[in-house]
C-alpha cells in the first residue's frame, strides 16, 4: 500500500443473514484529507466503519488501514486511530477526568494540557460524573478521547450527535485543525451542511452500496434548498419562475418562496433588482438533497467511476 492512501477497501461486503449491511465497497481515503461518509440512517455507514476497525468480520473483501491489516495488526493500528462510535456507552460511574486519564494512559501517555485544551474548546466540565451528563456532554467526552492523542487517523461516526449548534461549529474547527496538522479524517454523517464545511471529498452510500465519490465543491450543484425572500413591495412570480434551477415559485404579496436546485446566483441577482428586506435559505439535509439525485436515480450504485 502506498503511503498516500490511509484507508483502502476492496470489495468490502457484510451480510447479516439475508440482510445486506454493505456490499462491494471500493473506497480509498487519501492521507491528510477529510472524507465525509454520507448516507441516511441504515445506509451502511456504521457497518463499513466497524469493518475498517475489525469490530466486524467481512463476508468478503479486504481492507488496509494506515498500511496495516486491521485483524493481524489490531493493537498497533488502534494506537494510531482516534475512534468515536455512533453510540457511546461509557462504563462505571466515575468522573470524566478519571475516564480520560484512563484513555490517556492506554495510549502510552497524553499530556494533560492537551486534554484540558480540548475540554475548554468544547466547554466540557471534566469534574462531573459521566453517567450524570447529558447526551451532548457525553458526546464531548467521546470527542476529547478521540482527538487527545493526535492520531494519524480519526474515524468519527455521527460526531455532532447531541451537540448544540455552537459546539457543532467548534467540532468542525477541530476537524479543520486536524487536517492542517496532516491527520486523516473519515467522518460519517447524514447532515450535508456539516460535511460541506469540513470535508475535501464525500463518499455517498445508498442502501448498502457506494453511490458516488465526489469533490465537496460539487455538492453545491446538487443541493436542493427552500428559499424564502421578503421584499419591501409585492413582486411578480413570473419574473422568478423562469430562472434556471428555480421551481415551486409561490408569491404572497411581498413574500416569495421557491425551491432552488443548484446555484443560488440566478435567484440572488433577480432578487437584487428589488428592495430585499430578508432572505431565508434552509440548509439542505442529505435526506432532502440527494433523495431525487442519488437515492431514486437509475444506476446510482455504479458510482465508483465518479471518484474524482
Amino acid at each position: 500500500m502506498t503511503t498516500d492512501i490511509a484507508i483502502r477497501a476492496e470489495g468490502l461486503t457484510k451480510f447479516y443473514g439475508g440482510d445486506r449491511g454493505i456490499e462491494d465497497l471500493d473506497l480509498e481515503v487519501r492521507a491528510g484529507e477529510v472524507l465525509g461518509f454520507l448516507g441516511p440512517n441504515g445506509a451502511g455507514k456504521t457497518t463499513s466503519i466497524r469493518l475498517l476497525l475489525d469490530y466486524l468480520r467481512p463476508t468478503r473483501g479486504r481492507v488496509t488501514v494506515l498500511g496495516l491489516d486491521p485483524r493481524r495488526d489490531r493493537a498497533a493500528l488502534y494506537r494510531r486511530v482516534g475512534y468515536l462510535p455512533g453510540e457511546l456507552a461509557f462504563p462505571g460511574r466515575g468522573r470524566a477526568d478519571e475516564l480520560l486519564r484512563f484513555f490517556a494512559a492506554a495510549r502510552g501517555g497524553v499530556a494533560w494540557s492537551r486534554v484540558t485544551e480540548l475540554a475548554d474548546r468544547l466547554e466540557l466540565d471534566v469534574s462531573r460524573p459521566v453517567h450524570a451528563m447529558s447526551k451532548g456532554n457525553k458526546q464531548k467526552v467521546g470527542l476529547v478521547q478521540a482527538f487527545m492523542h493526535r492520531p494519524a487517523l480519526l474515524i468519527l461516526d455521527e460526531p455532532t450527535s447531541g451537540l448544540d449548534p455552537l459546539m457543532q461549529q467548534e467540532f468542525l474547527a477541530l476537524v479543520r485543525d486536524a487536517r492542517t496538522d496532516g491527520q486523516t479524517v473519515l467522518m460519517s454523517s447524514h447532515v450535508l451542511a456539516e460535511v460541506q464545511h469540513a470535508a475535501d471529498r464525500v463518499a455517498i452510500v445508498r442502501a448498502g452500496r457506494l453511490a458516488a465519490v465526489e469533490r465537496v465543491e460539487s455538492l453545491g450543484r446538487r443541493a436542493v434548498r427552500t428559499v424564502e425572500i421578503h421584499f419591501a413591495d409585492p413582486v411578480d412570480a413570473a419574473e422568478f419562475a423562469a430562472l434556471p434551477g428555480v421551481t415551486d415559485v409561490l408569491v404572497s404579496g411581498p413574500v416569495l418562496t421557491c425551491t432552488v436546485d443548484g446555484r443560488l446566483d440566478p435567484l440572488i441577482k433577480a432578487a437584487a433588482r428589488h428592495d430585499v428586506v430578508d432572505l431565508l435559505s434552509a440548509e439542505p439535509d442529505l435526506e432532502e438533497t440527494f433523495l431525487s439525485y442519488y437515492y431514486h436515480s437509475e444506476g446510482a450504485g455504479d458510482a465508483a467511476r465518479t471518484g474524482a
